[in-house]
């Protein structure tokens, strides 16, 4: 028998597009929140190590880890265990959802353990399979391998902490979970600016500091969601119970979604190997573009499918699919509303953005115009990006997740072709490029194939929303590009606080536009938003 409901349960039986607007904006308040923090931490690595050696060494050796984290934290494991542990939690109860959630932890740092100390021994080769090229710099290679070994555990904790994360969302809290990754910026952030002035008097390497940084904050990630965690009563036990039904559907689901979730983050990684062979700085340049268009996907595509995630599990499981339909079109409304214009955004002001950002310190002009590049190129791929992180969870929902699996897996041989052969004329940017065309490809076979898992979509709906954001961003492109050019005539000069100035106009402006265009063209996602916000404001101010 269930426990009786508590106010977290309360929560959670909220059902309809304002729920999910409110759920999503609490989780994108935190995610902006760390996006920002994360902003911050490349400011501080631009600063100190520009697009240099040791920053593209730092970057390969952190790549491996940090694509097991970036599945765990927000692709299988939400996929898997959150419709897992919400259906336990809704039907059985919490202990036996506690018990559950203990024999996850345990399978994680069991199975995780023994990848870190694969990585560990085997640096050497990992190193040289992924960044081969960087023979031809003195001690560049050498220098990945260090790191590589001590950045490595940092897998384990984000896996723990990935958990947690899904055990809170299910259970109706998205700030905190949002927020965690904030510590590993925060981390970073704190210890480079304290440590990196004095590490030769420490006999270290400076960069040796940001890896180190790297395991204290995956720490930080578990800290920071142990209390609420505790409040609603869960308490850690060692026990791994291999006869869990629960925990059999969570394996069995995170294997096929691992990989169904991958491509993205595999796409990055043959983008990174790929990188090695284009010369110093070029690993360094394609890493900063793609997470300043990572940035609308944490804060939009992300925070919409981490507060869907949990509705659809339990419309799933009541074989509702009307309202799963229903959901599914108004998160995809709200995600195009909000990542079409940003698209254009990142693409007219890729440089002003780049450059307010990054130069400065060792970090230099040649490096934000090669940076701003690739950002033009990586967010033409955006809407595919937002688009799997929302429906890909769906079919694991409905027990389908070979299909997504399929997909990603063909979306990783078409970036393969694709990079291979634009690198060879465009150089790095190819690489971007080719990535934002296999995103776009896999959203939209992933879409097309849903509609049979879920009786349809509501498609009038979603092309309705799609034709009216297009037209609305064409109104923030065109006035983002004037108005950008009209402040750069009226206040001309390379210093910071002008180029601050003429981008934050540009934006205000932009917005405004953004929100004339959206109340002309009714755009209903648009109205839910507003009304939100002012009623917030109104309770706040009241």
């Amino acid at each position: 028998m269930a426990d009786p409901e508590s106010p977290a349960e309360a929560r959670r039986s909220e059902g309809g597009s304002p729920r999910l607007a409110r759920s999503a904006g609490v989780f994108g308040l935190a995610t902006i929140t760390s996006r920002i923090l994360g902003l911050a931490r490349d400011q501080v690595l631009a600063y100190y190590f520009g697009a240099g050696d040791a920053n593209d060494a730092f970057r390969i050796a952190s790549r491996i880890p940090n694509l097991v984290r970036d599945l765990f934290a927000e692709g299988a494991m939400s996929a898997a265990f959150v419709p897992t542990f919400t259906r336990v939690l809704t039907l059985e109860g919490r202990e036996r959802s506690w018990r559950l959630a203990s024999s996850v932890i345990n399978a994680l740092l069991i199975v995780t353990g023994a990848i870190v100390v694969f990585g560990i021994i085997f640096a050497g080769p990992l190193v040289r399979l992924f960044a081969s090229n960087f023979n031809e710099v003195p001690g560049k290679i050498e220098l990945t391998i260090y790191l590589t070994r001590i950045v490595f555990p940092f897998l384990t904790f984000v896996a723990v902490a990935a958990v947690l994360m899904g055990m809170l969302n299910s259970l109706g809290h998205f700030f905190i979970p949002a927020l965690s990754p904030a510590m590993f910026n925060v981390a970073v952030i704190v210890m480079s600016l304290a440590l990196i002035p004095v590490a030769p008097s420490l006999g270290m390497m400076p960069i040796t500091i940001v890896a180190i940084a790297t395991l204290v904050g995956g720490i930080g990630q578990l800290v920071i969601q142990w209390p609420p965690l505790r409040e609603e009563g869960f308490r850690y036990r060692p026990v791994l119970d291999l006869k869990d039904e629960g925990l059999h559907r969570v394996l069995l689901l995170m294997g096929p979604g691992t990989i169904g979730m991958a491509a993205t983050q595999i796409n990055v990684l043959v983008n990174s190997i790929l990188a090695t062979g284009e010369g110093t700085g070029a690993v360094s340049w394609l890493d900063f573009a793609f997470r300043l268009m990572y940035l609308p996907i944490g804060l939009f595509g992300v925070s919409i499918a981490t507060a869907a995630t949990p509705a659809i599990s339990r419309m799933v499981a009541e074989r509702d699919f009307a309202r799963i339909r229903s959901t599914l079109a108004n998160a995809i409304g709200l995600m195009l509303l909000l990542n079409l214009p940003a698209t254009i955004g990142l693409i007219v002001l890729a440089r002003p953005i780049v450059a307010v950002i990054f130069q400065r310190g060792n970090f230099t002009a040649a490096d934000s115009i090669a940076t701003a590049a690739a950002l033009q190129l990586y967010a033409i791929g955006l809407i595919g990006y937002s688009i799997v992180r929302i429906i890909s969870p769906t079919f694991y929902a409905v027990g389908r997740s070979r299909i997504p699996v399929m997909v990603s897996a063909g979306s990783v041989v078409v970036n393969i072709i694709l990079n291979v052969t634009l690198v060879r004329t465009l150089g790095y940017r190819g690489l971007a490029l080719g990535t934002s065309i296999t995103a776009i490809i896999n959203a939209s076979v992933q879409l097309f194939l849903l509609r049979r898992e879920i009786h349809g979509l509501e498609g009038r709906r979603i092309a309705g929303s799609f034709l009216k954001v297009i037209a609305a961003s064409a109104a923030v492109g065109s006035a983002t590009w004037g108005v950008h050019a009209f402040a750069l005539a009226m206040l001309p000069g390379a210093a910071f606080s002008l180029q601050v100035i003429r981008l934050l106009i540009t934006i205000a402006v932009s917005m405004g536009v953004l929100a004339a265009a959206a109340g002309l063209l009714r755009i209903q996602e648009f109205a839910e938003a507003r009304d939100l916000v002012l009623g917030r404001l109104k309770r706040i101010t009241g």
